[in-house]
């Protein structure tokens, strides 16, 4: 249970972190999509492990295989099976903690609902897991992009480092820093601020910010499909999230109605808003506007310091931290974010056709 994601165009993904493979399977793909391998392997390339200093140094290539769905270089409508085999695992540094239960990971919820775990690197509950979702969402962005919808993410805050609202600035400049933040100067304090606590044996957590540009207005379902509720879902089904919020989100809560509400206006043939403090979706259902939420990263649990936990037996344990893990997963999470966002905007897409048809 609760390995798929999606009504139509919908995805499974399997493995674990120190298993042979990890993969996903996605049915529902329209036929006749142009498959880019070389950019499907880019944003792999952009979660993979090993980046930059700021990163874990787990080396993965994570090559992918397609197994079955395409011919000559498009889907065929067929279920696509993807396969990306784990190289560098080193299980060896997880078996001190094989009865031990590390504080704020999944060890002992794991443990309790199906009385075993695979420690080895935390097993399906790794974020490992997630390079199947990228792989996914990669296949999802190219069939957005040929209906003209463009899904981009950025790290807008680490710690207590903040960059500035997305409308001022230049989305295009994200990759051109190691922390994926497209204002450089914030960008240089972020990268500063992870460093510092990598040598200092901490993680610290952060904020990454997505946007989604050309979404048809009609998109989401009334009630309980709400386009939001499902953004939400996909986001806080990623490793280590926290929080989602959409549009105006929290900091709504302070203004007065007569401020937040967007006001329509006639530009051409189109119905727009003012200002958009919706977040590009009313009532549920896409408006035109920008999508536009923030999804909040906790400190990853893992750190490199002695702390206080229980074992299988309820003993009193010291956990020591080893192994390659992330000071700050936010710089690696921005493809994850993207992936989860365009699954969400192609499912709806395929619903709402679905409904034309009946």
């Amino acid at each position: 249970m609760g390995n798929s994601f999606g009504q139509l165009f919908k995805i499974t993904t399997f493995g674990e972190s120190h298993g042979a493979a990890i993969g996903v399977t996605i049915d529902g793909c329209p036929a006749g999509i142009q498959l880019d391998e070389k950019f499907i392997q880019s944003e792999l390339d952009r979660r993979k492990p090993g980046q930059s200093k700021i990163t874990t140094q787990r080396k993965e290539e994570d090559k992918f295989e397609i197994l079955s769905g395409v011919f000559e270089g498009r889907s065929t409508g067929m279920p696509i099976a993807i396969l990306i085999r784990n190289k560098d695992a080193k299980s060896k540094d997880y078996s001190h903690i094989a009865d031990k239960f590390r504080p704020s990971h999944a060890d002992y919820t794991y443990e309790k609902k199906y009385g075993l775990r695979d420690y080895r690197g935390g097993g399906r509950s790794s974020a490992r897991e997630t390079a199947a979702r990228v792989a996914a969402g990669a296949i999802a962005k190219l069939f957005l992009k040929s209906i003209g919808v463009d899904v981009n993410a950025y790290v807008s805050k680490v710690g207590d480092v903040s960059a500035p609202h997305y409308t001022q600035l230049d989305i295009s400049k994200t990759e051109s820093n190691i922390v994926r933040c497209p204002d450089q100067k914030t960008a240089d304090r972020m990268i500063e601020l992870i460093d510092s606590v990598r040598k200092d044996q901490d993680t610290i957590g952060g904020v990454v910010t997505g946007i989604i540009k050309g979404t048809p207005v009609g998109l989401g379902e009334p009630v309980f499909d709400k386009l939001h509720a499902e953004l939400g879902k996909a986001m806080l089904s990623i490793n280590a999230v926290k929080g989602f919020e959409y549009g105006s989100g929290f900091h709504g809560t302070t203004m007065r109605g007569s401020q937040h509400n967007d006001e329509y206006i006639k530009e051409g043939n189109q119905v727009k808003t003012k200002t958009n403090h919706s977040g590009g979706i009313q009532g549920g259902i896409s408006n035109g506007e920008d999508i536009y939420f923030n999804v909040a990263f906790k400190p990853v649990a893992t750190i490199m310091k002695d702390q206080q936990s229980v074992d299988k037996e309820g003993n009193e344990v010291t956990v020591s931290g080893k192994g390659r893990h992330d000071p700050c997963v936010v710089p690696r999470a921005v493809p994850i974010v993207e992936a989860m966002a365009a699954l969400v905007i192609a499912d709806f897409y395929m619903i709402g056709q679905s409904g034309k048809l009946r």
